[in-house]
């Protein structure tokens, strides 16, 4: 069983998983950019169906310590569930098969990495928040996700991705690259350089608290783009999925980008500026979902900077395509010459509309985190 894409011996891989059934075929599934995803598909009605990766081990450079993350997650949240009334952990929670000598993973004598979780049938995703009801089930999924992670130490994690949302390091990096200059770019680019130096200060607030102890640190899904969300038929939140970056962090990195991902109307790489703003009644219902499941745990400090967090998140994802712009696009893939400064165009601009309703957002989330603990429902 090959497919032309993987060019692997897929039934053979799942071989060396504990599964059951006998598979008719496997498709790719879903369209990550990062793993290679299968699904394969059980010849049995009543039997289940798995998903088949094969993890990108370039980076992610410590598979068998991110896979240890994801098995202590999914098993701590599982437990969660069993006490939760009418939940359903098969559903509600990603299960993730052993392979032969009990590792959740398999390496193949090529050295890639594979995995296998159950597929969760009767569920989508949707890449835009599209409206309030589903902005809020979005922030009540991934703040739930917190809370039932809140009893578990940030230190048993291990950093999957070092420095992922670290804004010091992204600085760090960014001034030795205009200081190589190794694509004689940075002439091109000097308002640019000017708008990351002018917020760079402000932009390590989250790190000040933190090393003043004012804040400390979560375990944090780190990747909150709202596709990461499985829904059931009644477009009802149902799963957290995509758990490969989680680790410790700071509550700011999960609400920051799914604010930046979801409540801006124009596209990531928008070309027209004119398209992008953040939409402020899907900020508000994302932040009421959100904080139905997390006040009772946040501190003062924490929510009082939640409407910050979105800036900073956008500020760190223009930094880091503006550095691999100047860089001479070494990482992110570009469609054409300049597709990595046309991001960073447009997370500033998204910065720039953030500024200009801060204060709005400010008193969002404070007016919604006092309805929350009154019991207000946010209509």
């Amino acid at each position: 069983m090959k497919t032309q894409k993987s060019g692997h011996d897929l039934k053979n891989v799942l071989k060396h998983f504990r599964i059951t059934g006998q598979f008719v075929d496997a498709r790719p599934f879903g369209a990550g950019h990062i793993n290679d995803t299968f699904l394969m598909r059980n010849k049995h009605r009543d039997a289940d169906h798995y998903l088949l990766q094969r993890v990108n081990h370039h980076v992610f450079k410590n598979i068998p310590r991110m896979m240890d993350n994801i098995g202590l997650i999914t098993n701590h949240i599982r437990k969660q569930l069993q006490h939760i009334p009418g939940s359903d952990p098969h559903r509600q929670c990603m299960t993730f098969l052993p392979a032969i000598d009990g590792n959740l993973y398999f390496e193949d004598r090529e050295r890639n990495f594979w995995r296998v979780c159950l597929f969760i049938p009767n569920s989508h995703s949707f890449d835009r928040m599209e409206n309030s009801a589903k902005a809020w089930q979005g922030g009540k999924a991934f703040g739930q996700f917190q809370k039932f992670l809140t009893d578990v130490p940030a230190d048993q994690l291990h950093e999957t991705i070092p420095f992922f949302h670290d804004v010091e390091k992204r600085l760090q990096t960014f001034s030795q690259v205009v200081k190589n200059d190794p694509v004689k770019r940075v002439r091109k680019v000097s308002q640019h350089i000017k708008f990351i130096e002018n917020r760079s200060d402000e932009m390590r607030l989250v790190l000040r608290m933190a090393r003043e102890h004012k804040i400390h640190q979560r375990i944090t899904h780190n990747d909150t783009k709202f596709n990461n969300i499985l829904f059931d038929k009644t477009e009802k939140a149902l799963c957290v999925v995509d758990l490969d970056t989680t680790m410790p962090g700071y509550v700011h990195y999960d609400f920051g980008d799914a604010i930046r991902t979801g409540c801006n109307t124009g596209a990531e790489d928008d070309a027209n500026l004119e398209n992008i703003r953040l939409d402020i009644d899907l900020f508000s219902a994302y932040t009421h979902g959100f904080l139905t499941e997390t006040i009772s745990f946040l501190t003062d400090t924490e929510v009082e900077t939640l409407a910050f967090s979105a800036k900073l998140l956008t500020f760190i994802m223009a930094l880091r395509f503006l550095t691999d712009y100047i860089d001479g696009d070494n990482y992110y893939k570009i469609q054409f010459e300049g597709h990595n400064l046309q991001r960073a165009n447009a997370q500033f601009r998204l910065l720039e509309k953030m500024e200009e309703q801060f204060e709005r957002m400010q008193e969002i989330v404070l007016r919604q985190a006092e309805r929350v603990e009154m019991g207000g429902f946010r209509l």
